[in-house]
């Protein structure tokens, strides 16, 4: 099989460097999601080289061909080439010497069967050559391809062994890619699926977000509650709580709103379990604090009032998430307030506690009228700065 012409094959730069690594000869091809993605007719973002030369070899042709190269990952082969403004991760072909569920030591070979036969799944262990386009498969990856089955190389429980994080990988690739769901892979990541609690949690938190905005994202997480995949490291997330992320989905499909990870692992997890599923998986703070208020009552005031107080993206994840229409606000531009303290000092009032109480009751009558325009805020100032002085005439 030939591998199909895609954009990213002309991409500038790129047949320059696999001719620098000896892809005439053989000695270098495009490997993993370009090519798997690029027989799924999808859009390739990552470009990955697989190569028989040795990691310093590696550094030294490509800077003798005017490429920048990073040793990125060095001690397992791997090169970040960057030719045009863009990168290329290129590795040198490799087999595992010893692993521990979460690392790997590995030994460069230039056999390769033997790299093709340490990656996970058999649709990612697929090879073209640049020049031909010829695609080697040596574990049926072509086969499960067409059959939307994603199923590891060699033995399930082994592959796990190996990188426990290989479990998140198969229901995330599942929600991606699968139809059928493979029976020997699904019955060894329900049989080790404690293995996840020896992973980081920042790991476990990128397999999740990555899994939760997939196009199958409900259906696998149904799945993997049913068969108890996360009670080690998220036992929160439960039936119910995929209820609600499919009650999400279909909102974000209604209103023609991207999927978003963090909007919809708060319709996963529990209002009260936010706090501290956010710690657990270690998130940035920004979005510890989106997890948390995602879930939030939407005050009386109105859409575009929502979208002021919290700004666009927390009001949108309230609306989708209590089933409201997000609509007012695409597009929307929350206003400023056309007035600071210094103009109600200047109508008389004494800078202290009372410019602040003051300026926030007109910004309240400002939002409770639609955001008006300056003069209408200067009237409303009137009024306010006159009744705080009276009651501080009356103190």
């Amino acid at each position: 099989m030939i591998l199909p012409d895609a954009e990213w094959r002309h991409r500038p730069g790129l047949a320059a460097l696999c001719r620098a690594l000896g892809a005439n000869e053989g000695l270098a091809r495009f490997v993993g999601g370009a090519v798997r993605d690029t027989l799924l007719g999808l859009p390739v973002a990552d470009v990955d080289i697989a190569t028989t030369h040795a990691p310093a070899q590696v550094v030294r042709l490509l800077e003798a061909s005017g490429v920048k190269a990073i040793p990125t990952g060095l001690a397992h082969g791997t090169i970040t080439a960057v030719t045009h403004g863009w990168p290329v991760e290129v590795t040198t072909l490799r087999h595992d010497l010893s692993t521990d569920g979460r690392h790997a030591i590995v030994a460069f070979t230039d056999n390769w069967r033997e790299d093709a036969a340490r990656r996970d799944f058999t649709m990612n262990a697929l090879y073209a050559d640049p020049v031909t386009g010829e695609i080697f498969d040596w574990f049926g990856g072509l086969d499960d391809l067409k059959a939307g089955r994603v199923r590891f190389i060699g033995d399930p429980l082994q592959r796990i062994a190996e990188d426990h994080l290989r479990i998140l990988r198969f229901f995330r690739f599942h929600a991606r890619f699968g139809d059928t769901i493979d029976a020997d892979g699904l019955g060894a990541c329900r049989a080790r699926a404690n293995d996840l609690m020896a992973l980081s949690r920042e790991r476990i938190a990128s397999e999740m977000l990555k899994l939760l905005v997939a196009k199958n994202a409900v259906a696998v997480l149904r799945l993997m509650v049913e068969q108890g995949i996360l009670l080690a490291v998220l036992p929160e997330i439960d039936a119910t709580g995929v209820e609600r992320l499919a009650a999400l989905t279909e909102r974000e499909n209604a209103t023609d709103i991207a999927p978003d990870p963090i909007r919809r692992l708060a319709a996963l997890v529990p209002v009260a379990s936010a706090e501290a599923v956010g710690a657990r998986l270690k998130l940035s703070n920004t979005d510890r604090k989106r997890l948390q208020s995602a879930s939030g009552p939407l005050g009386a005031e109105g859409t575009h009032a929502l979208g002021y107080r919290l700004g666009i993206t927390l009001a949108t994840d309230r609306l989708l998430l209590s089933g409201e229409d997000p609509a007012p606000l695409d597009g929307w531009i929350p206003p400023m307030l056309p007035i600071g303290g210094g103009a109600l000092v200047e109508r008389g009032l004494r800078k202290g506690p009372d410019v602040a109480r003051t300026l926030q009751a007109i910004e309240t009558q400002w939002i409770a009228e639609g955001f008006p325009d300056a003069d209408r805020v200067a009237r409303i100032a009137d009024d306010a700065v006159a009744q705080a002085l009276r009651a501080s005439s009356q103190s």
